[in-house]
């Protein structure tokens, strides 16, 4: 039974805690909001009104057109006091208009103006306040003047009911005329009491917070599940995966990245079943080749052991010569994994690698008179480069070998050597029957065949491009193929040139 661990929790239990923890935190923030600054915001809210309002009305007055239209109109809308003195008179009243509600409006008394025209004055011209006052509910009696009268000339008196604390945003601004005068606007405007309104939202708030928390629950449930479902298809087919199905597709879908690892795990599973179809190619491969010479070898030994006539140089040859192709089949593998693994560094010194290929040619005297191969080596000049020239000794043997092991019924061989930007280019071309554009990838893998009949080469041991490759990677250089089908394939590979020497002879070497 396996131990639940919470850091180790499905993906949908996650995605659902952390959708309520979201949904809760937004609770939370609603309710502080509520609690603690919904007055600052709306006292904020309100300055920011009076001000946008009062501005508009001092710009009227300022440009002195539709002056009292503009006030009206601004205070009617806005549920405003507006209030207009000439400065320059002792303060006296040019216009005023009172749309706000006239139990929270202020009495403005002389000095209440001119205290606030003094501290906007001190404040550069403009001044806000906010002021608390009383409100009187007033309530109205109507006395009749004699019992008889049923209302007729009847007195009606004001008396207040109640009195309550208000606050009144206050707004004053010193305007500068065009005559040299000037103008003292006061703006005011009542704070709405907030305590019914905040105990009305409260109590909405707490439905609205049920609800949210249910449908969080639902929407967390269904969305985790959503969100991992595609996840949890992948990771089944995995699991098929890690068993060796290469049967099994992924097409888990939903959003992007999900696609997008379907796709990497698709190609994985493809490139995987090729790389097992491969390897057990290469042991059958090997297999073979190693059992072929040891056959031979114990074939030959019995018959030289029960015949002592057959004890002659020619069937000690050909032991050796097995002996040679299973040893060099051995070194091979071991070179191959290697220069893989990076154990084997190249040790790059400057030679002319024109005479090394020159070199390599000599090897090939006794095929191209036993079995008529006609191998052709055209340069035009020395070329010297930096490399290791045993393992790029290696390299074009291999490339050689390979293009003898396919080449035509011409049996010809054609190795160019050319310089191009800086760099000497060597092609090894052969007129066989070329490679299909779509297997041209895998020719670098370890004892691919391209047509699938294992057959003991003419030379080499069936490693040669893949040691190539290995070579050429640990030297940076670049190399490639060309090939069509019917008229034989090219494989080359460049290296930088170190120096360039004229040959006495500018003619192919055969």
């Amino acid at each position: 039974m396996k131990r639940f661990d919470r850091h180790k929790m499905p993906l949908h239990f996650k995605l659902l805690w952390y959708f309520l923890i979201f949904g809760i935190v937004i609770l939370i923030v609603l309710w502080v909001f509520q609690t603690f600054f919904l007055s600052s915001f709306y006292t904020a809210t309100k300055s920011s009104q009076v001000k946008k309002y009062a501005s508009a009305i001092a710009e009227s007055i300022k440009q002195n057109k539709n002056v009292k239209e503009t006030i009206e109109n601004v205070a009617n809308y806005n549920s405003l006091s507006v209030y207009v003195y000439d400065s320059t008179s002792l303060f006296s009243l040019k216009y005023y208009c009172e749309y706000d509600s006239p139990s929270t409006s202020l009495d403005l008394e002389y000095h209440d103006i001119y205290s606030y025209y003094k501290k906007a004055r001190d404040n550069g011209g403009k001044f806000m306040d906010v002021t608390s006052n009383y409100s009187k509910e007033m309530s109205k009696i109507i006395l009749p003047n004699n019992e008889f009268s049923n209302g007729a000339n009847s007195k009606i008196e004001w008396f207040t009911k109640s009195s309550n604390k208000v606050q009144n945003m206050v707004y004053a601004d010193i305007i500068s005329l065009e005559n040299s005068t000037e103008c003292f606007l006061i703006v005011t405007s009542s704070i709405t009491p907030l305590g019914n309104t905040v105990e009305i939202i409260r109590g909405q708030l707490c439905i609205v917070s049920i609800v949210f928390v249910l449908l969080a629950i639902i929407i967390s449930l269904y969305a985790s599940r959503k969100i991992a479902r595609p996840i949890s298809m992948t990771n089944k087919a995995a699991k098929e995966l890690a068993k060796k199905n290469y049967d099994v597709n992924f097409e888990g879908t939903g959003y992007l990245e999900v696609e997008e690892l379907n796709e990497t795990l698709n190609y994985a599973k493809t490139e995987l079943a090729a790389t097992e179809k491969l390897q057990k190619e290469l042991i059958a491969n090997i297999s073979h080749d190693l059992r072929t010479p040891l056959t031979m070898i114990t074939g030959y030994g019995e018959v030289m052991r029960d015949l002592p006539d057959e004890n002659t140089p020619e069937n000690i040859q050909i032991i050796i010569d097995e002996a040679s192709r299973l040893s060099n089949l051995v070194n091979d593998l071991l070179d191959l994994s290697k220069l893989q693994s990076g154990a084997i560094q190249p040790e790059k010194t400057k030679f002319c690698l024109t005479d090394s290929i020159n070199n390599i040619f000599a090897r090939y005297a006794k095929l191209k008179e036993q079995d008529g191969y006609n191998i052709i080596f055209e340069s035009s000049e020395n070329v010297f480069v930096f490399a290791d020239e045993l393992k790029i000794s290696q390299v074009v043997y291999n490339l050689v070998n390979n293009a003898i092991n396919y080449s035509g019924e011409d049996k010809t061989v054609i190795v160019k050597q050319k310089i191009e930007d800086k760099k000497v280019i060597i092609e090894v071309t052969d007129h066989g029957e070329g490679i299909p554009p779509e297997k041209l990838e895998y020719i670098w893998d370890r004892y691919y065949k391209v047509d699938k009949e294992h057959k003991r080469g003419v030379i080499g041991s069936g490693l040669g491009l893949s040691i190539v490759k290995s070579i050429l990677d640990a030297h940076n250089a670049h190399y490639g193929v060309r090939s069509k089908l019917g008229e034989g394939s090219t494989f080359w590979f460049e290296l930088n040139v170190a120096g360039v020497r004229k040959t006495d002879k500018n003619r192919p070497s055969k």
